[in-house]
């Protein structure tokens, strides 16, 4: 992927499961580079390091490093590495797929109970670690002229699920900050979405309790009776990195087959 001579790149934040993995063979497969920041566990690298490989095999370079991206001091270390391994070239695309979150209930037993920090850990890292990033990255002039950022939100922004209270207000604030970047950074040429998928059967999800109850009653009223895949999510990150895009910004697009109207 070339523009004006110089490489394209995509940087994504989680990018080791889930639908960050899926959008990064995605992208992959369409000639993009890529950077993926994640943070995992060393039992689980090799099978992670196996997948990146896979990546390079569409002839596209794909750079990762396991690390905190949610460390204010440790995001400018990364960021100065990200600003070396582009060199000449842009971020396209700024793709923010954290999932670290509390998943604690509210009215529980005491010790259980949702509390202040909790809700203070999930914001700042499933919402506003997303401004975080797009503004160091502008900063250092790192995007591109007509670059794209994409995040993830769920039909949880406006439900009331068990456990789900932290990340419920986490992701009303994720669209809030991405309308705000939108309009914020139009004179730069960036724009910014959200996609609100269906429910994935991703690693994240299982984390939530009683998650199987929410996978079956998702496939009764999804008008396809299936679940949404991290390939249908992937699919449309695409779409918005394509020039035909260029006038989508600071929406909530559903990726979900439909089944938020059910």
């Amino acid at each position: 992927m070339e523009m004006n001579g110089a490489k394209e790149w995509v940087l994504i934040l989680g990018g080791s499961s889930g639908i960050g993995l899926a959008t990064a063979k995605k992208l992959a497969r369409h000639g993009f580079h890529l950077i993926i920041v994640h943070r995992d566990r060393k039992a689980d690298l090799e099978d992670i390091e196996s997948e990146f490989h896979k990546i390079t095999s569409h002839n596209v370079q794909c750079v990762s490093f396991n690390q905190d991206a949610l460390n204010p001091t440790r995001r400018k270390i990364l960021i100065d590495r990200i600003a070396s391994v582009l060199d000449l070239g842009t971020l396209k695309m700024l793709v923010h797929s954290i999932a670290k979150g509390n998943l604690k209930p509210m009215g529980a037993k005491v010790g259980m109970n949702l509390q202040h920090q909790d809700y203070q850990l999930t914001m700042d890292a499933m919402a506003i670690s997303l401004y975080d990033w797009v503004s160091e990255l502008h900063a250092l002039g790192l995007f591109s002229s007509d670059a794209r950022v994409v995040s993830f939100t769920s039909e949880g922004n406006a439900k009331a699920w068990p456990g789900y209270g932290a990340v419920s207000a986490a992701k009303a604030a994720l669209e809030a900050i991405t309308r705000n970047i939108a309009v914020a950074f139009a004179g730069h040429g960036i724009k910014a979405n959200c996609i609100q998928a269906g429910v994935t059967n991703t690693r994240s999800f299982r984390m939530i309790p009683d998650y199987k109850t929410l996978l079956q009653v998702s496939i009764e009223r999804n008008p396809y009776h299936r679940l949404t895949t991290p390939e249908d999510v992937a699919d449309v990150v695409y779409l918005l990195s394509k020039e035909e895009a260029r006038w989508i910004t600071g929406t909530v697009i559903k990726v979900d087959g439909g089944e938020s109207l059910c």
